[in-house]
């Protein structure tokens, strides 16, 4: 099976809207890929910085990563009365990621920063996510393993073998010194 696996890593999110009004925030965050959803824990807020370092993992066949053209984050906070409020989202293409990744067989984006958009199109605070897409997971690793043979068909010493050989070069030179050094010695006398 030729599929693709796109993990994407939630890390934090800072300067967004608090819409609490009394107490603590407690943030989570749904992520949308295609009819694949994930809920990320809770997090509350400490200093206008909110933390959830969660990895998400998507797979896919290739077929369909084709139809696949954007992630949706929606930032939501729980309330003491209600069950969720919509703080924002973001959206991120995945276009060039899947393309990339696709081409040469794995992508790793480092985690950046993202836009939150509100309800009324304006922008508060940041949400940071990183991303990584691989293709043909399964054929990757039965490549690396036909590599890993390739290289043991050569021949190779074990270091076990070389301990061994310099042990008894240097145990003969030790019995052939001595025996020397003892002639020496009485031939003298």
């Amino acid at each position: 099976m030729t599929g693709g696996t796109l993990e994407v890593l939630l890390v934090d999110a800072e300067g967004i809207r608090h819409t609490n009004l009394l107490g603590r925030a407690s943030y989570y965050v749904i992520i949308e890929c295609g009819t694949r959803e994930y809920r990320s824990k809770e997090s509350s807020s400490e200093d206008d910085k909110i933390s959830w370092n969660e990895k998400f993992t998507f797979e896919f066949p290739l077929s369909d990563w084709k139809n696949l053209t954007h992630l949706k984050f929606r930032i939501m906070d729980t309330e003491l009365f209600t069950d969720a409020g919509f703080v924002g989202e973001t959206i991120v293409h995945l276009g060039g990621i899947i393309t990339e990744g696709k081409d040469r067989g794995f992508i790793e984006l480092k985690p950046a920063p993202y836009n939150v958009v509100l309800e009324d199109d304006t922008y508060k605070g940041e949400i940071k996510i990183g991303f990584r897409f691989i293709t043909n997971k399964e054929a990757h690793v039965i490549e690396t393993r036909e590599f890993l043979a390739e290289d043991k068909t050569k021949p190779r010493g074990s270091i076990r073998r070389s301990i061994a050989n310099l042990w008894r070069i240097l145990w003969w030179r030790f019995l052939f010194c001595h025996k020397t050094d003892s002639k020496n010695k009485h031939k003298h006398k």
